[in-house]
């Protein structure tokens, strides 16, 4: 119950800090332009709301926001934030509102395309310069630790598709397009599946590998087992008390040598056995005695100090789940580059580190347009269990500006509801000289929020199936 409450503290922390950017920088385009603000809102105050510059209590002690035209407040729901724009069809009003009302100089809908181009692009504009400040101050506090590819020891293991394109356990990648590696990373795998050819480093020597001329799917390399590796022994770093590791009496420090009869030199050996027992208890036609067999693991174990290797039988349950940590500090001593940054070199470094994060996100976006791509998308649960169990302040920062990346990108799609369908009657307007009807406007606005709400009450659902399951 901890860990779930830091992770949602850490998410509900990041989402308010980006909504108020967010919203912060439609408020601010919106005062340049001479747009009247009605409300400035942090969290949804549906009903009801926490706090109000308007209640009475705080306009006594500060007499100036009795009458000032914003009114700035924070609401009970953790979900995001509004700001509320005079003349602008929104969440916040339909078109027969904003038609009732006598028409402002001051109202969104009074200005010329332009303006209210800013207004809109402003809250997009603002998570992307949130972004590069992040990055920036990341940089400059922590710098950041790059592993050279040519310093690990043994190279990276490789599944069935990357030995089928030509790829050999211990290959070590070097280069993507003929542009040298920078460092180890998981990002490498998305460059791999659109590179043209890769260079490895096979015994000493260079060799170029040519991808398929349609490139490799990133969900199909991301799959179990992925596309390439870490080679790690299965050495045990931490047995879970009451787990059939604990209960067979294997130790920490102890190294599976096999899986019935399977050998199992890598920690993917363990883990594709697991998966093949899995396939086998969940199949279908499986009976009592299949699922039997498949869930009395038999291992050869050879516990630390020992002379010679034991036999252990593990009584595994549906999960499939041995109960063990593995011992990940054989790749602690490989010889690792700290990058320091002085305050004006953590600006350029933070910008590219955005755009690098921008660019692979975008890419990835092609990847919602297939069955496979949508199953991948999960709701704020999601976004949440990315956040570490213990609050560290880089891995916090890291992905708020990871997610305001997102925020920017998700907003600037031409979808009614987000900023970028109303950037898009905006162009449209400019072009063509006339206005999209506000009838039209909000009709098509409701009926996609409708669908945006569906879509995330979905999404929500799917995720606790995932968690449960």
């Amino acid at each position: 119950m901890e860990i779930v409450l830091i992770k949602a503290l850490q998410l509900i922390c990041c989402l308010s800090l980006l909504v108020f950017v967010h919203e912060g920088g439609h408020f601010l385009f919106a005062k340049f332009s001479g747009v009247k603000v009605e409300k400035f809102y942090l969290f949804f105050n549906p009903y009801f709301h926490l706090f109000s510059t308007r209640d009475a209590w705080f306009t006594r002690l500060f007499p100036y926001f009795k009458d000032n035209e914003t009114e700035y407040g924070i609401g009970w729901l953790p979900l995001g934030g509004y700001v509320s724009i005079a003349g602008m069809v929104d969440e916040t009003k339909d078109a027969e509102e904003v038609a009732s009302r006598a028409p402002q100089p001051n109202d969104f809908n009074q200005k010329p395309v332009w303006r209210r181009f800013l207004i809109m692009f402003g809250g997009v504009f603002f998570n992307v310069i949130a972004a590069l400040v992040i990055y920036s101050g990341i940089m400059f506090t922590w710098g950041k630790e790059i592993v050279p590819m040519r310093n690990l020891p043994n190279g990276l293991n490789y599944n069935h598709i990357a030995h089928e394109i030509g790829f050999r356990n211990g290959d070590t990648p070097i280069k993507i397009d003929g542009v040298e590696i920078e460092g180890f990373s998981n990002a490498i795998m998305m460059d791999i599946s659109e590179a043209s050819t890769v260079t490895v480093l096979r015994n000493g020597q260079e060799v170029v590998i040519e991808m398929p001329a349609e490139g490799v799917s990133l969900l199909e390399m991301q799959k179990f087992p992925q596309f390439f590796s870490l080679p790690i022994k299965p050495v045990i770093g931490q047995v879970a008390e009451g787990t059939p590791a604990d209960l067979a009496g294997i130790k920490e420090g102890a190294t599976i040598l096999s899986l019935n009869d399977m050998a199992t030199p890598d920690i993917i050996d363990v883990n594709m056995e697991l998966a093949r027992c899995k396939d086998i208890i969940n199949a279908e036609g499986c009976t009592r005695e299949d699922s039997a067999r498949a869930l009395n693991l038999t291992a050869i174990v050879m516990q630390k100090d020992a002379i010679a290797p034991d036999t252990f039988t593990l009584a595994l349950g549906s999960d499939v789940v041995m109960g063990v940590v593995w011992d990940n500090s054989q790749y602690q001593n490989i010889p690792t580059i700290h990058q320091s940054f002085t305050f004006l070199e953590s600006i350029p470094a933070g910008f590219k580190l955005a755009w690098d994060t921008l660019y692979d996100y975008v890419v990835s976006l092609k990847y919602l347009f297939n069955k496979e791509g949508v199953q991948q998308v999960g709701s704020f649960l999601t976004i949440g269990s990315l956040f570490p169990s213990a609050w560290d302040w880089h891995d916090f920062w890291g992905l708020t500006a990871f997610i305001s990346i997102i925020l920017a990108v998700m907003n600037i799609l031409p979808i009614p509801g987000l900023d970028g369908s109303k950037i898009l009657f905006g162009i449209i307007e400019g072009i063509t000289r006339k206005r999209v009807p506000e009838t039209f406007e909000a009709s098509l606005t409701l009926a996609c929020m409708a669908l945006l709400l569906l879509l995330s009450g979905y999404l929500i659902l799917n995720d606790v199936w995932k968690i449960f399951q």
